[in-house]
Order: C-alpha cells, then sequence, then structure tokens
C-alpha cells in the first residue's frame, strides 16, 4: 500500500471530481439498537450536506500509513471460503441497493464493534474509471480498469455542549437545546483495497483516528482479516520488552534503550543511502537483525536472548518495520541532552583553565613583586653606598656650606685683613645657623 494511491483516491473528493453513487447509513443508540436508516443519491443531496458527507469520507484516507492507515489481509485458506469477504464483495457489487446485505452488514459492525454511546455507520459506494499513466505520470486518456469499491466510516454521535444562544423571535437569550452531533469518523475502512492503482480484493485499506486503540475486535469479527497492530502500538510493546529485560535500574535501561535506538536510526540511515530510491522497501526488523542490533548497543548474550524470545512471541509473523520502532522524540531530547552534557563539559574545562590561569598569573606576581624588592634593596644598597660615599667626600673638607638655592648668587670670596674669606650677605629677616648653633651668626 503505498500513499500515492491513498492521495489518488483522497483527491477525487471534491466537488467537480467526486463520482459517489449511493450514501447509505444507519443511527445506533447506546443499547446498540438501529433507530434509523437511510439511502440517498449522493449527487441529489443539498450542498451543505453534501461536503459534509464529503469531509467525513476525506477523513477516512487520511494519516499516516502504518499508524493511521493499516493494510489488512484476509487469511489465505485454499479450503476454506472467508465469509466476511465474501459479504464485502456482495455488498459492493450490489452497489448498496440490497436492504438485507446491508443490515447484515450493519449488525456484523453493531455485534463487534466495542463501544459504549451512539454512533452513526455510513457507506459510500463509488467506481472510479482509472486512467492509464505512463513511467512519468503522464496521463494517457484511455480506461485501465474501473475500481468499484466502499467506503465506510463509523462515526460517534454525541451531545453538543451546553450553552447560551440568542432567540430572535423572542428576543431573548435562553438556554439552547442539546443536539446529537455527529462527529468525525474514529474508525473506517476501504474494500476492496487500491494498490498499485489497481484493485486488491484480499485486502481492506482500514482507518483508526486513535492509533493506540485501533479496535481489532472489528478488523477479525466484523471484517474477517488478521488483526494488526498500529507503529504506535509496535513502538510501545519493543520499548516496553528491551526495558523489561535489561536491567532493574530505570536510569540504566534507558540509557541502553536509547544506544538501541540510535543504532536503529542508523541502520535506517545507511539502508536509505545505499537505496536512495523513495519506492525501495522498507526494513522488516527480522529475529536476526533484533540479534545484531542488541549485540551493536553491548546488550549481554543471555538478555539477548531473551529479548529475543519476547520479540517473537509479541509480534509474531506480522514483523514490525524498523521506521515503526525508531521513537523520534526520544531521539531529539537525548541529542538535546548530549549537547547539554557537552556545553557543561567544555564550561568545567574552561573554569578549570581560567583557575589554572590566575594561579599562574599568581605566581607571576609573586616573582615580579619578589624582583621588586630585591630591586628596591638594590637601590637601597647603592643609596648607602652613595650616601656613604658622599660622606666620606663631605669629610674631607673643612668648611661646607649649605643655603636656600636663592642665596647662592649672593656667596662672595673676598680677601679680608689679609685673610680669604666667603662672604654670604645675610638680611635682618633672615636667620642662619652654623653646625646647628644660632648664636655663631
Amino acid at each position: 500500500m503505498r500513499k500515492k494511491d491513498i492521495l489518488e483516491l483522497k483527491k477525487r473528493l471534491k466537488k467537480d471530481h467526486c463520482t459517489f453513487t449511493k450514501l447509505c447509513g444507519c443511527y445506533v443508540n447506546g443499547e446498540k439498537n438501529i433507530i434509523l436508516n437511510f439511502r440517498e443519491s449522493f449527487l441529489n443531496l443539498d450542498e451543505d450536506e453534501y461536503f459534509k458527507y464529503l469531509e467525513i469520507a476525506k477523513k477516512v484516507l487520511s494519516g499516516t500509513i502504518g499508524n493511521n492507515i493499516l493494510e489488512l489481509n484476509f487469511p489465505l485458506n485454499e479450503n476454506l471460503e472467508n465469509e466476511k469477504q465474501l459479504s464485502l464483495i456482495k455488498l459492493k457489487r450490489s452497489q448498496l441497493k440490497d436492504d438485507a446485505l446491508l443490515q447484515d452488514f450493519y449488525k456484523s459492525i453493531i455485534d463487534n464493534y466495542d463501544y459504549t454511546g451512539n454512533f452513526l455507520i455510513l457507506v459510500f459506494h463509488d467506481a472510479y474509471d482509472v486512467i492509464t499513466k505512463t513511467n512519468d505520470n503522464a496521463k494517457i486518456d484511455e480506461s485501465e480498469e474501473v475500481y468499484e469499491y466502499i467506503l465506510c466510516a463509523i462515526c460517534p454521535v454525541s451531545l453538543s455542549d451546553p450553552g447560551l444562544r440568542y432567540f430572535e423571535e423572542e428576543k431573548k437569550i435562553k438556554a439552547r437545546i442539546r443536539d446529537w452531533v455527529v462527529n468525525v469518523p474514529t474508525l473506517g475502512f476501504v474494500f476492496p483495497a487500491f494498490i498499485d492503482r489497481s484493485s486488491d480484493v484480499n485486502a481492506i485499506m482500514y482507518y483508526t483516528k486513535n492509533a493506540k486503540d485501533p479496535h481489532p475486535e472489528l478488523m477479525e469479527n466484523a471484517l474477517g482479516c488478521s488483526s494488526k497492530q498500529t507503529a504506535t502500538i509496535q513502538k510501545e510493546t519493543f520499548q516496553a520488552i528491551i526495558k523489561d529485560h535489561i536491567s532493574t535500574d530505570e536510569k540504566e535501561a534507558e540509557k541502553t534503550f536509547m544506544e538501541i535506538q540510535e543504532n536503529l536510526n542508523s541502520m535506517i540511515d545507511e539502508y536509505n543511502e545505499m537505496y536512495g530510491d523513495t519506492d525501495a522497501e522498507p526494513i522488516t526488523l527480522t529475529q536476526k537483525e533484533i540479534q545484531n542490533l542488541l549485540i551493536e548497543s553491548g546488550v549481554p548474550e543471555e538478555v539477548t536472548t531473551k529479548i529475543e524470545k519476547s520479540y517473537v512471541e509479541s509480534f509474531g509473523e506480522d514483523l514490525p518495520l524498523a521506521d515503526n520502532l525508531i521513537d523520534q522524540k526520544a531521539l531529539k531530547a537525548n541529542a538535546q541532552r548530549k549537547k547539554e552534557e557537552q556545553l557543561e563539559k567544555q564550561v568545567e574545562i574552561l573554569q578549570t583553565r581560567l583557575k589554572e590561569v590566575k594561579q599562574e598569573a599568581a605566581v607571576d606576581n609573586e616573582d615580579v613583586l619578589s624582583t621588586e624588592i630585591n630591586d628596591d634593596n638594590v637601590v637601597s644598597e647603592e643609596a648607602d653606598d652613595t650616601n656613604s660615599e658622599d660622606n666620606k667626600v663631605t669629610s674631607d673638607y673643612d668648611v661646607i656650606l649649605q643655603v636656600k638655592p636663592e642665596k647662592i648668587p649672593q656667596i662672595k670670596s673676598q680677601i679680608i685683613d689679609g685673610q680669604k674669606c666667603i662672604v654670604i650677605p645675610i638680611n635682618e629677616d633672615e636667620q642662619a645657623t652654623v653646625n646647628g648653633l644660632d648664636d655663631l651668626v
């Protein structure tokens, strides 16, 4: 079953392309009693009803293949005819004109549908003239085959929410009457399946809105097909198998599970690179591939054996596709966690390096300070040496003068009484001392 086959049918469900011939249905109450049967020529419906029913039919062809849309197959047994399959073939051929066939079909759905509440069963009949296409998808004006099929939608019917409304005639706002409203379908199917642009009476295209609750009882008992798990259920089952057998420690089990998820994702990427064709068959995860995957992920041999056994028991012959077991949200969360851990490590490295740099700088400062102290000591010693030399020099003179700079120009040398004298004029407001004695001046 391919996505483009489903889209080809869905694109036709428009006003100018739709070719539904008949619409039939029955309304079932909570006690599983039919309280209404109806049959309509689809093209004669009022415009509002026409589009509402068309939207319901489109929903049955919506969603993801393998999760919301499943390919169900009838068990092949040459010695036993499948009663349900024959009933569906007869219903299709009758073009919904046989009331007895319709009632039998309704009863089969009602008896086997595990649901509490009111619901509506709708059945559409269509005949699609499939136009031949070339390899490049160019259309050719000739019919390849007429694909005749029925589309069934099962819609819950519930009371509208309580509320207020405006009553124009009375010009009052009062509580509005609660109506029984037909909701979008939660289940449905197309028979025969449309595969490779052709009819396949051995398969059904089955729709479920809730991938966690696809109603296998309807698949098996009402339609006579082998039930099939959705991708969501397969993913949850696979995760439970892994975590239940790996470790009692939740963190350890989660770590190993993520390792398996990453290796599984890598395996899919390698396959896609090898087979770049988008139409290539997806990988089915066989028992051998599970074994290799677990060994690569470091799972002990005895645990690997137990997981393999549970895997086969849980999935049987309906082995899941590798893509269905990938938890994309978990992978993204794990990738984000690894980035954060890497950033934390980088911060720790930078902090350690900064601490080392500070320590190195402190050592350098101590060396500089020590050098400065030594230099100061040298300078001090040199100064002491200089003072010693000065003292030594000054000790060679009998007279040493020390005056203010402005007095220097006034100093004169004169011969007084035949004796060489140094004359320093002293004004009345000036003071003088000789060797600390003021009285000598």
